[in-house]
């Protein structure tokens, strides 16, 4: 028997925002909250095959450069397309060293949070 990544958790200071632009996103619709939490995920919900996000409320999220980000990849449009659906949404483009030369985009959501768009398309 192995693991399986059921949800992710970020520290963030409004998951009332995050929450909704993640929703938009990855086409996920909210869950569940708690003490301030909100779980966003897929209509089959918690314990399916896509993880579920938990936005927590925290004053101060850790500063810096983050060790875990997210990647998503388009599912029913190219790539530039995608690029400006997340922009629309308030996302920004980020510099992280990259050189031009990739085939994906470096972004942050609404809090500074990086994620980076993949070339690759996926069946939704």
């Amino acid at each position: 028997m192995a693991c399986r990544i059921s949800e992710l958790v970020i520290n963030c200071r409004d998951p009332e925002t995050l929450a909704r632009f993640w929703s938009d996103v990855l086409g996920y619709r909210e869950l569940a909250r708690e003490d301030g939490a909100i779980e966003i995920g897929p209509a089959a919900g918690f314990g399916g095959p896509a993880p579920t996000l938990v936005f927590g409320p925290v004053d101060d999220p850790t500063p810096g450069r983050l060790r875990l980000h997210i990647d998503v990849s388009p599912t029913d449009r190219d790539q530039a397309a995608e690029l400006q659906r997340l922009l629309d949404l308030g996302a920004v483009p980020a510099d992280v060293g990259q050189t031009g030369e990739e085939n994906w985009h470096v972004l942050a959501d609404p809090e500074g949070n990086e994620f980076c768009l993949l070339a690759r398309r996926l069946e939704p």
